[in-house]
């Protein structure tokens, strides 16, 4: 039997200033999503908890929570952007667009910049500026990121177990 390595992820290297990324995963909010990290980061605000109040406003039905909108989106740009580095910020976060539940949202990436860190020869800083968009194409979070990645030859190990047959 062959094993064969699957996606690594990028390494400062791998990172051009201009491209983009289409990262190939989208994910559908649920009520439930909503809900769950509403409670867990205690955010009482019924526009995302109380199908009633949120009925009286102006998008009439709840709004997500914003935080899970650009968590999800940061998640979703992982495996392109920081499945080796270390996240130091995000800058000009903005929100364009509301998000529902029941919105699927996608996202992509741009390289803005890149530079070889100071202080760690053996890895370097790239920004990145990140989109979210629902299943219409609205453009519903944009922000800039920060990264620290590790350069090739210096990204940590990973046990690579051998099952036995």
């Amino acid at each position: 039997m062959a094993y064969k390595e699957g996606w690594q992820g990028r390494v400062y290297e791998d990172f051009e200033v201009g491209d983009v990324y289409v990262h190939p995963v989208g994910r559908t909010i649920t009520k439930t999503d909503n809900i769950w990290f509403s409670a867990l980061t205690l955010n009482p605000n019924p526009i995302h908890l109380d199908d009633f109040y949120a009925a009286q406003t102006e998008f009439e039905r709840p709004l997500v929570n914003s935080t899970f909108t650009l968590a999800l989106v940061v998640g979703l740009s992982v495996s392109d952007i920081s499945q080796n580095a270390i996240n130091l910020g995000w800058d000009e976060v903005r929100l364009p667009h509301p998000v529902y539940e029941g919105d699927t949202i996608y996202a992509q990436s741009e390289v803005l910049s890149k530079r070889e860190s100071r202080s760690r020869p053996h890895m370097g800083i790239v920004k990145v500026k990140t989109i979210g968009y629902n299943q219409h194409g609205d453009v519903v979070i944009e922000f800039v990121r920060t990264i620290m990645v590790y350069k090739r030859g210096h990204v940590p190990q990973k046990p690579r177990p051998r099952l036995k047959a």
